[in-house]
Formats: C-alpha cells, sequence, structure tokens
C-alpha cells in the first residue's frame, strides 16, 4: 500500500474516499463528492489505483492519497467475449477485494477516519465505520446471466449502510431498470445527476467535441476509427483522448485540436462552448452531459450490456441518437438534430443531510 501524505494535522473529521478504477467515470464523478466534502467541514481521503488515483491527485494535489490493489480490470480484444472474461475474472475481482479489505483495516488500525465512500470498490468497508456504496447497478445486466451478476452486486452492496445512487428518484431518469428497483435491503438515496461540472451559456468554439473513455483496448480501437472518420467532418472538431499521462499534450490534425486529457475545468468549459457531443454511454458521461444539457451521439462499448442499454433507452424517449462502433460513419452525425437532447428535471441535494450518517458513533468490534 503505497501512501502519500498532504495536509496532515487537521481536526476535521476525515472521510475516505474510494472509486475503482476502470476508465475515467468512477474517479471523476467522485470529484463533487470530495468538493463537497471540504464544503461541509470534513478531510477527504483519496484511495484508489492507476489512472482514476492518477486523475483525483491532478485534481486534489493537497490531499493525501493512498493506493490500493488493482482490479487490473481490461475488456477482452474480442467485444463478444467480454462477458466469459468477466465472469472467468470474478474469483480474482473477489480475492482483490479482500486485499484491499485488508488494506482498508490496516490504514484505519493507524488513521482516524469517521466514513468511507466506496465507488463500486467491493472492499473499501468496514463494520466499525459508516461505509457508503456509490452505485447506478442495483441490477447489472450480463445477457442471461443477468440475475447472477445481479445477485452478486446486491450481495456486495448488501455489507454497506447505504447506497448512493446517482440518479433521479423520478420517473423520467438516466439509468432505467439499472438504478430502480423496490424492496431493496439497503437504504436508498438518490443523488440526481451527480457530475463536477456546471452549465454555462457561452459562445460556441467547437461544432464538435470527442471525448473518449474506458479501459483499453476498446478506447484506442474507436480513437483510431473516428480519427480515419471525422478527417471529412464539416467544422471545427476538439478531440480529448481520455489518456491520463504525466504532461498534456496538444496536436493538430486536419479540422481537429487533439489533446491527451483534460483537466476538469478545462473539460467544462470545452464542453459548454460545443455545440454537439460524440462519445461512449457511459453512465458519468451521460451524468456530465445531462447536467450540461448538451445535444449528444452514443457509441457504446461494444460487448458492454449497461452502456447498450442506456444507449437504446436514450434513443427510445427521443433524447439522443447511437449507433455500434463498426457501424458509425460521420453521416450519422446529421441525426442529432432530431432528438431533444439531454435535458432532465433538477433537484438541489442537501449534501448536509446526507453526510449525517458520518456524524454517528460505532462501537469498535474485532471484524471488518
Amino acid at each position: 500500500m503505497k501512501t502519500t501524505n498532504k495536509n496532515l494535522g487537521s481536526n476535521q473529521k476525515r472521510i475516505l474516499v474510494a472509486p475503482l478504477n476502470w476508465g475515467l467515470g468512477h474517479a471523476t464523478r467522485c470529484i463533487p463528492i470530495i468538493n463537497e466534502l471540504i464544503h461541509h467541514g470534513f478531510q477527504p481521503i483519496i484511495a484508489s489505483d492507476g489512472i482514476a488515483l492518477q486523475l483525483l491527485q491532478k485534481e486534489f494535489p493537497y490531499l493525501e492519497t493512498f493506493e490500493l490493489p488493482s482490479y487490473n480490470i481490461t475488456y477482452s480484444k474480442k467485444p463478444k467475449h467480454l462477458r466469459l472474461k468477466l465472469l472467468k475474472d470474478t474469483p480474482h475481482l473477489l480475492k482483490t477485494a479482500k486485499k484491499e479489505q485488508k488494506a482498508i483495516a490496516q490504514y484505519i488500525a493507524t488513521n482516524s477516519i469517521c466514513g468511507i465512500i466506496s465507488d463500486n470498490r467491493f472492499g473499501v468497508r468496514n463494520k466499525n465505520i459508516p461505509s457508503v456504496f456509490i452505485s447506478h447497478q442495483l441490477r447489472v445486466l450480463s445477457g442471461n446471466t443477468t440475475w447472477l451478476s445481479t445477485k452478486i452486486h446486491q450481495n456486495i452492496i448488501s455489507k454497506f449502510d447505504e447506497c448512493w445512487i446517482p440518479d433521479f428518484g423520478d420517473k423520467k431518469n438516466l439509468s432505467g431498470i439499472l438504478g430502480h428497483v423496490e424492496d431493496f435491503g439497503v437504504p436508498l438515496k438518490y443523488l440526481g445527476s451527480l457530475s463536477r461540472f456546471k452549465k454555462q451559456y457561452l459562445k460556441t468554439k467547437y461544432e464538435l467535441l470527442v471525448l473518449l473513455s474506458g479501459p483499453e483496448p476498446q478506447r484506442t480501437y474507436l480513437e483510431e476509427k473516428l480519427l480515419t472518420e471525422l478527417a471529412s467532418f464539416n467544422g471545427n472538431i476538439c478531440f480529448v483522448k481520455g489518456k491520463i499521462e504525466t504532461q498534456q499534450t496538444i496536436t493538430e490534425q486536419n479540422n481537429m485540436l487533439i489533446y491527451n486529457y483534460m483537466t476538469s475545468a478545462e473539460l467544462e468549459n470545452t464542453i459548454n462552448v460545443s455545440k454537439m457531443v460524440l462519445c461512449r454511454s457511459g453512465y458519468t458521461t451521460i451524468m456530465d452531459l445531462a447536467k450540461l444539457e448538451k445535444k449528444v451521439f452514443f457509441i457504446p462499448t461494444s460487448g458492454q450490456y449497461e452502456q447498450e442499454y442506456l444507449a437504446e433507452k436514450l434513443e427510445s424517449e427521443g433524447i439522443a441518437p447511437y449507433c455500434h462502433q463498426d457501424n458509425f460513419t460521420v453521416d450519422l452525425l446529421s441525426q442529432i438534430d432530431h432528438y431533444s437532447g439531454m435535458t432532465f428535471k433538477t433537484n438541489e441535494l442537501n449534501f448536509e443531510e446526507l453526510f449525517r450518517l458520518f456524524q454517528s458513533e460505532r462501537k469498535l468490534t474485532t471484524n471488518t
């Protein structure tokens, strides 16, 4: 367990925030949670691994961080084999969860922590400390094994004190059947569209913004296809690869300004000055675009049932068009004009009430 100590010695209550390292989505949707914790007088401690940890270290260089065991989640090279690969990897994932649970116990033994927020990290919890699981997946779609993947995930969530769902509790929502079930065994709290961004009314600079994200090798496959397809697009393009590297790079290619990555502030501005967006139908990206009320075209990650379901849902509701990766052509972008775009009713979340869980005291037990 690798630790970086920053800004120590505070009397503030310390909250451990631990997003899963699977693409950038889990880390980025934790950014508004971390900001609200700071605003309400808590001291967040960030725990993750890989690019998720690197991103949050760039966003919060003054916060303490430490590195957790890696799940090493990757996609299969052939999308049709993804489900089989994930099922095959399940023993490894559960073993890693045990390792991170042990790492958390060791950290807690020598550090004062009054709350834990885990974004889909199975082992980041402790019976002695109020522990929250963030997920929009109360159902986990996996084809004809959905019942099994859902049962496994619900069993994991049941070990936490609360489940926070980044979605609206209303009929018009983002996650559909994924995040809305009846008679769930753990208290559920709907957070609304959880995004680090704010809508701004700015002059349009780019006709199209391309946002890439997600695990390899699918991210690279889409990058290569879009760089070729969009060369004939009539208009300015900003292309963000979603590759977190030591230094930011900016290059020009034909009609495209290409970034390896952007900080939150840069990305917020760029989305706001873009007329339309082309991206994966990852859930965090959907929340960001809903917050900024953008027109969008989705390309779900091949073989990922959740992204395919979300893209189909939003298209069926007349919100945004989509196509599969192999079928994309630049001409399909004209369909965007025939859809309403990402507009949803917003509700102000009471974070003071949400964080009240961390004010409670626990009696210590020997089991974690």
